[in-house]
């Protein structure tokens, strides 16, 4: 079924053949007057006749003027002009129309009011793999449809509305008949069998008196669209199926962890209720065997050696005890780690002294690095010395008799310091070196004669990489062994002094008080370059008389008997902590009320908090600030007698205040 290009129109073409008539009368009309006048051109007297002749024909022409002027009127009014046909939009219109018809994109499939398709398009044809003569005059659009389909839509159309709708055609238009464009998803089932899902558009087609006559179903193949949601179906389910998965994972991880960090408190609890259990009787033990070993008269021969067994014994046992609760701490994330610039070199001058004498009685001979200049790297001291006694002790212990322990200090890439220490034992084969950092794993040591415990060199690694430097070994056997460590390099500790209070060489920093009233200041500190720093800073103050301790108990010790009037204190120091000295002292009478200002590299505001909290007047950072120095000593010296008890106490009473109304907060 085409459409034409142009359409004639019909009263355009009626209008031609008058036009034509008068056309023809008109011709006729001036051939008569050209006639005439040719007729009397010739007489020089014109005749009756003629002048009636010439009268009539010029009232002829008049009269058929008169009856042009309508005609020509109802020319002019139509759209079509003179040759009948319809303007340049309509035919473009009509073109439309024949290209909407034919397109094969889409199925236009037209009823009449009783549903029997009347219109079959190209595109339904191509959709649907019918001829439109197969299906125009005997189905209805429902005879290709799915029927289960049909059945459901009914029954949810019945269940809106209202009322029994049956399947079938009713199911397809019954909203298309009450005017309201339906669009729905349908199943087409083609000529061959095969089904496809379609997007259906109903509309009820109505004639002037607004009747219906017929149904538009216009349907495009939705298959497309249904595979790629089929697609991301797929993927949102196996997206589903991987954020499960991984909530899963999260879940049994987190339970892991906290099952793991549960046993890891439990173990250092443990470890710390096991120490102190074994330390108690161990002091006993080594308390008295030292005891009997220097007692008078001495002991016998046969007696000396079981003392020494003893002995021998147990500082084995502690030390054992000591790389154990190492261990434990480095693992649970306990262990404490200050660091600061400090020389390397007062390091390797203390190993020296401590191992020569050892390395001796076994006829080692040792070799040290000869630094004309001193090194600094930033670290922890008291855990550089731990990691290099570690190395030394193992150097000496399973080299052979006679054998050398060769220790050297170059530099190394990325602006760090190689310490290695190599040895001419009897050296590693491959597969132990594989095993070299497990814990409690002597490589095979265990039947030797030289005691271990199989954690020193753990700790060691761990010590080494929680102060940001790396540890390697190489090793051959028969050839001996190589053990590094490399560690950031850093310059000499440095006072610092504010921009805007920059101090003459030599200046004395005390304020002018009487003479006589010169003070005492403690300083507890293990780094000997601070040590110096301090010494020449508070030489310059004429009030001040500076003693010195090295470690936490030895500034207990010195605060007891000397009663300074002010400590300063270190926070990571050997044998008990800068807070483990506070407590200590606070908890003596003699020194409870001596303020302690501390002096720490850790600088972070939760450690400044905790200094605070635990009771420290000042809680000073390194780098040393002269002038922040100078303000915290002169605070305290301006404080004397009961006014300096006041408010030396007052920061520790708030800290303490602060506590307990936590705990209280807590309770309730």
């Amino acid at each position: 079924m085409s459409m034409p290009d142009t359409v004639p129109a019909a009263p355009a073409r009626k209008l031609s053949i008058e036009l034509l008539m008068f056309a023809a009368i008109g011709a006729t009309l001036l051939v008569l007057l050209l006639v005439a006048f040719l007729a009397l051109k010739n007489e020089k007297q014109p005749s009756p006749d003629a002048i009636v002749i010439q009268a009539s024909i010029f009232l002829l022409f008049v009269f058929f003027a008169v009856l042009a002027v309508p005609v020509w009127r109802r020319i002019r009014a139509l759209p079509g002009g003179v040759l009948g046909l319809q303007p340049r939009p309509l035919l473009q219109a009509g073109a439309l129309q024949h290209a909407i018809f034919n397109s094969i994109n889409f199925s236009l499939i037209a009823t009449d009011a009783r549903g029997v398709i009347r219109i079959f398009n190209p595109g339904a044809e191509r959709m649907l793999g019918y001829a439109a003569a197969e299906v125009i005059d005997k189905i209805t659009p429902a005879g290709i449809s799915d029927a289960d389909e049909l059945v459901a839509r009914a029954e949810a159309l019945s269940l809106e509305w209202g009322s029994q709708i049956e399947p079938g055609l009713a199911a397809l238009v019954y909203k298309a008949s009450r005017g309201i464009e339906d669009i729905y998803e349908l199943t087409y089932i083609r000529n061959d069998g095969t089904r496809f899902p379609a997007i259906v558009s109903a509309t009820a087609l109505r004639s002037e008196e607004g009747n219906i006559i017929g149904y538009l179903l216009i349907g495009t193949d939705n298959t497309a669209r249904k595979r790629v949601e089929a697609r991301q179906a797929v993927l949102d389910q196996r997206l589903r199926d991987q954020q499960h998965a991984l909530q899963q994972n999260n879940i049994e991880l987190e339970a892991a962890r906290a099952a793991a960090e549960k046993a890891n408190l439990a173990k250092s609890e443990f470890l710390s209720s096991m120490s102190h259990e074994l330390r108690t009787p161990l002091n006993a033990i080594l308390g008295f065997a030292q005891l009997m070993e220097s007692d008078t008269p001495p002991p016998s021969s046969g007696q000396q050696q079981s003392i020494i067994q003893i002995l021998q014994a147990g500082w084995y046992l502690l030390r054992l005890i000591n790389e154990i609760l190492d261990l434990a701490m480095i693992e649970s994330g306990k262990v404490t780690i200050s660091q600061e610039s400090m020389s390397l070199t007062d390091v390797l001058e203390d190993c020296q002294a401590m191992f020569e004498p050892q390395a001796q009685k076994r006829g080692i001979q040792m070799h040290f690095p000869r630094l004309h200049d001193p090194i600094f790297v930033h670290a922890d001291r008291t855990r550089v010395k731990q990691v290099m006694i570690n190395l030394l002790s193992n150097a000496i212990k399973y080299n052979r008799m006679d054998g050398t322990v060769t220790v050297e200090c170059n530099p190394a890439a990325e602006s760090r310091i190689r310490v290695s220490v190599r040895d001419t034992g009897a050296g590693l084969a491959p597969e132990q070196l594989a095993q070299l950092f497990q814990p409690f794993n002597r490589l095979g040591q265990q039947a030797s004669t030289e005691e271990g415990t199989g954690i020193g060199l753990v700790v060691t690694k761990q010590l080494v990489e929680l102060m940001g430097g790396a540890i390697g070994v190489e090793s051959t056997v028969g050839g001996g062994s190589l053990f590094w460590i490399e560690l950031p390099v850093s310059t000499a500790p440095e006072l610092v002094f504010g921009a805007d209070h920059m101090l003459p060489v030599g200046a004395d920093l005390a304020p002018s008080l009487p003479a006589g009233q010169q003070r005492t200041l403690l300083y507890v500190e293990d780094n000997p370059a601070n040590l110096a720093l301090v010494e020449q800073l508070i030489g310059r103050r004429s009030d001040l008389k500076l003693l010195t301790a090295t470690d936490g108990h030895m500034g207990i010790a010195i605060a007891q008997g000397a009663q300074p009037d002010v400590i300063l204190m270190d926070i990571h120091l050997p044998g008990i902590s800068g807070f483990g000295a506070l407590k200590a002292l606070r908890a003596d009478p003699a020194t409870a009320d001596i303020p302690v200002i501390a002096l720490s590299a850790n600088a972070v505001p939760s450690d400044i908090k905790r200094g605070m909290d635990a009771g420290f007047f000042r809680y000073l950072t390194k780098p040393i600030k002269v002038v922040e120095l100078m303000e915290a000593l002169d605070v305290v010296l301006e404080n004397t007698g009961e006014d300096r008890r006041s408010a030396m106490l007052a920061p520790a009473a708030n800290a303490g205040e602060r506590r307990e109304t936590s705990m209280k907060e807590h309770d309730d």
